[in-house]
């Protein structure tokens, strides 16, 4: 069989479609008007036949051409002027029912904010917002009314104040599901331009988490108000006593004594209130500092307790040291690190006395993570500290008891000062305590790691 009589002989359970098939198929006459608008092809139709006419009636004589003319003008006007008002009308209505700000780049812009921000339009629905912001508040939702989901008064406040006045709006607000925190809301109005060359406003909505601050703040009040406190108490009494020595006390020499050695108590009281005042500053100022010194702890712990020993015989209290030979070396600072062990080992001479002896260790042991570390223990065998009282202990001017901390001279930053010095140190305090049985204090320091060798 001849190629020829192939192509003439189609297969007939396929079927083939040519161009002159699919002309055949189309019913729809075809015409120079087909691709034009449904308006224009008609305007154009009539344009044509007018056309025609005028020309008929000009061939007869019954028309002059300039009549024509302008008759054609008139029929023309009359055809596309109605064809351009629905054209331009049904722009318009494009770009109403186009919403000027769902573009991508000022969703991307809403989206990179680090803040919680939700943009809203002028009747306060949602158009975009981040995922910061929902997970502020779960119940916004795009195109619905954001008062819905924030309601809290302050926060529809501003944002009906925002949306009267297209001004910018503050507003602060507690925040309590699911934790307490301070919030500030900032309402702003955002100018969007549209297709015909102006603006619209819309609101965008940035929260901001005052928490931290609040915090901070209410830490500086505290330890404002209780530095004020400790330091008024002895200047009262150096105050007084004064007054006293002064008047009714002038000429007798026993009185004047004994108020001259309590305001010697006094003045070494508010010098040591003091002096950890500006330790603890020190500090705190270069905690993100590293010391890069290397110190062995042991002579500095031998150093602390042979010091501490006239504090010691008075208390009555053996002080037992086990330590090892070979030296301990750390990366520290020596003077931080004395004043660490002082406040540690002296606060053990001072509420565990009595238990009548007191024990200083040093031991190698794994930390947290499993990395070696250093760990001087010192214990006491006093009464102990009630487990509600712990984890509190390294606040600062925290006591468990204000009076005898007072009677034993203390200033209620020997441990904050000594969770500082650690936390420079990269180390960590450990305590444990048992009511009746004693407490003790445990300071872990990270040991050096050995150069490696290539």
């Amino acid at each position: 069989m001849s190629a020829s009589a192939e192509t003439a002989a189609p297969d007939p359970g396929r079927r083939v479609f040519s161009s002159e098939a699919a002309m055949a198929i189309d019913e729809t006459p075809s015409s120079i008007f087909s691709p034009w608008p449904d308006r224009l092809r008609h305007a154009a139709i009539i344009l044509l036949a007018a056309g025609l006419g005028l020309t008929v009636l000009m061939t007869l004589g019954h028309l002059p051409v300039l009549h024509a003319a302008a008759v054609f003008v008139l029929i023309a006007a009359a055809a596309l002027v109605p064809w351009r008002l629905h054209d331009a009308a049904a722009s318009r209505d494009d770009v109403r029912t186009e919403d000027p700000v769902e573009a991508a780049a000022v969703n991307a812009i809403v989206a990179g904010m680090p803040d919680p921000a939700v943009l809203l339009d002028r009747a306060g629905r949602v158009i975009h917002l981040n995922a910061a912001a929902s997970q502020l508040a779960p119940a916004l939702r795009k195109n619905e009314l954001a008062q819905f989901a924030l309601r809290s008064p302050e926060i529809i406040t501003a944002l009906r104040e925002a949306i009267a006045t297209t001004q910018t709006r503050r507003a602060t607000y507690l925040d309590q599901v699911p934790v307490d925190r301070w919030m500030e809301l900032v309402i702003t109005p955002v100018p969007v331009p549209t297709r015909f060359g102006g603006a619209d406003k819309c609101m965008l909505m940035t929260f901001h988490d005052l928490t931290p601050l609040r915090r901070v703040e209410e830490m500086r009040a505290d330890f404002v108000a209780n530095a004020s406190h400790e330091l008024r108490t002895p200047l009262a009494a150096l105050s007084g006593f004064i007054d006293t020595l002064q008047g009714p006390a002038r000429d007798d020499a026993k009185a004047r004594e004994r108020f001259l050695s309590i305001m010697q108590a006094q003045a070494k009281r508010m010098a040591r209130l003091i002096d950890d005042l500006l330790s603890l500053s020190r500090v705190e100022l270069s905690a993100h500092v590293r010391p890069d010194a290397l110190v062995d702890l042991v002579p500095i712990i031998r150093q602390v307790v042979d010091g501490l020993e006239p504090l010691a015989r008075e208390r009555q209290v053996e002080i037992e040291v086990d330590l090892p030979d070979p030296p301990v070396t750390i990366a520290g600072d020596r003077e931080e690190l004395l004043r660490l062990f002082e406040n540690l080992i002296e606060n053990a001479l001072k509420y565990g006395a009595s238990g009548g002896r007191i024990v200083v260790l040093l031991t190698n042991a794994a930390g947290i993570d499993g990395a070696p570390e250093y760990r001087v223990m010192v214990r006491d065998f006093g009464p102990g500290i009630a487990p509600e009282h712990l984890p509190r202990l390294t606040e600062r001017f925290y006591r468990v008891d204000v009076g005898d901390s007072r009677a034993q001279g203390g200033t209620g930053l020997g441990l904050s000062l000594v969770k500082h010095i650690l936390a420079r140190h990269r180390g960590r305090l450990l305590i444990e305590s048992v009511p009746k049985s004693g407490a003790t204090f445990t300071a872990c320091f990270p040991q050096l790691r050995p150069p490696t060798t290539d």
